[in-house]
């Protein structure tokens, strides 16, 4: 049950509140930045939470026992907070947000509402969408191995070893579209071959960004590469550097990348047919 300070009740019940929503964003790489649904900024604990307009959340779920809960905080993309160059490069990715309830007249007054991490960020048309992941998340951490028959490694990291950079292709962006880029340079790789892999710009205004690559079609001299989210300004002549994804089966590790002395799933474990077979008495 949450305890809201007695100052603070006792101005939510006097009927004439001067009260707002801050909303406090505290990235992985130590930055802090906050934003408030006031029509002036608000400051307290050393942050200034700036007034951006548009900023809202949906309605906050909230369930008894460890369910998830969900909620979603959507507001415009400002050059003095969210930057949209640092939401496609990963900036806040797992960045903890804090939502309080402060009574602007006397900031001393206020309460945490919600505590969480931000989930999938996504931005289209110069605003942005992000889910925000509550406590129980973390319930749906896998901790240690688990025994599955597919790998639960990622490709080229410690336990993969795979090499990564012997498998990239440099492309030239002949076409954007959205999230749709039309590439050439690739060679003959067959549809589908750059699935679950990744695209880096290593040129132009976009230089480093990434983003996820979803699917791949056509080969020869000119491809098509859907990816998950859209760079930024990518224009037709930038160069980007695709790398393979894998699907993390036994077959793909064996039959594309030569790499089962490092397949770290289990291919050979009995499946749910042999764990309810019973015996049969032969005729």
């Amino acid at each position: 049950m949450r305890e809201i300070p007695s100052a603070l009740q006792a101005h939510l019940d006097s009927g004439v509140v001067t009260v707002c929503r801050c909303w406090r964003l505290a990235r992985t790489d130590g930055v802090v930045i906050g934003f408030t649904d006031h029509d002036q900024a608000v400051v307290f604990d050393g942050v200034t939470h700036s007034a951006m307009s548009g900023l809202e959340s949906s309605g906050d779920v909230t369930r008894t026992g460890l369910g998830v809960g969900g909620l979603e905080v959507a507001g415009a993309l400002s050059s003095a907070g969210l930057d949209a160059a640092e939401l496609v490069g990963g900036k806040y990715d797992f960045a903890k947000l804090t939502l309080w309830l402060v009574n602007w007249a006397d900031v001393s007054q206020r309460v945490v509402m919600r505590e969480g991490t931000l989930g999938e960020v996504t931005r289209a048309d110069g605003a942005f969408r992000a889910e925000v992941r509550g406590p129980a998340q973390s319930l749906e951490t896998v901790r240690g191995r688990v025994y599955t028959l597919t790998c639960d490694a990622d490709l080229g990291d410690g336990r993969c070893r795979v090499d990564l950079a012997a498998l990239a292709w440099s492309a030239t962006v002949v076409a954007v579209d959205g999230t749709r880029l039309t590439v050439s340079g690739i060679g003959d790789l067959a549809d589908g071959a750059l699935a679950n892999g990744v695209a880096e710009m290593a040129s132009g205004a976009d230089l480093g960004s990434r983003a996820a690559i979803v699917r791949h079609s056509g080969a020869g001299e000119v491809s098509v590469v859907d990816l998950r989210s859209a760079f930024l300004s990518v224009v037709a002549g930038d160069t980007v550097l695709v790398t393979p994804g894998c699907d993390k089966r036994f077959a793909t590790c064996r039959d594309i990348f030569a790499n089962v002395v490092n397949y770290q799933g289990f291919p050979h474990l009995p499946g749910n047919d042999r764990a309810f077979a019973y015996a049969r008495a032969s005729a």
